[in-house]
């Protein structure tokens, strides 16, 4: 039989563990709808690259989905590309889950 305090370290380890997972899928998960942005925004090479950069530092100073979807959401207007926000949110997710998979295959 295990004690309380051996429970309670175990809990604490995994929520880490789980955080730690949801931090590094949520950067993966951004790059990934970075470079799909720039594709729709007729982005390539250097631009492509600065584009990228240029939402991965958004979503450091303001961390959160809302950031990097506002930017978005933002830029497709600017430059009159059609995607609806349901869209690019359902891209956003389905980058997640890609990410979190990647992270667990250790890719």
């Amino acid at each position: 039989m295990t004690s309380f305090p051996d429970r309670e370290r175990g809990f604490e380890a995994k929520f880490a563990h789980d955080e730690e997972l949801r931090f590094k899928a949520a950067a993966r998960r951004d790059g990934l709808t970075a470079h799909w942005a720039a594709q729709k925004l007729g982005l390539a090479g250097a631009g492509e690259r600065e584009y990228v950069t240029k939402l991965l530092s958004a979503d450091l100073e303001r961390p959160g989905t809302d950031v990097v979807f506002e930017m978005l959401r933002k830029d497709f207007d600017a430059a009159g590309v059609n995607e609806s926000d349901q869209r690019i949110r359902h891209v956003m997710d389905e980058f997640f889950a890609q990410a979190i998979a990647q992270i667990k295959a250790g890719i």
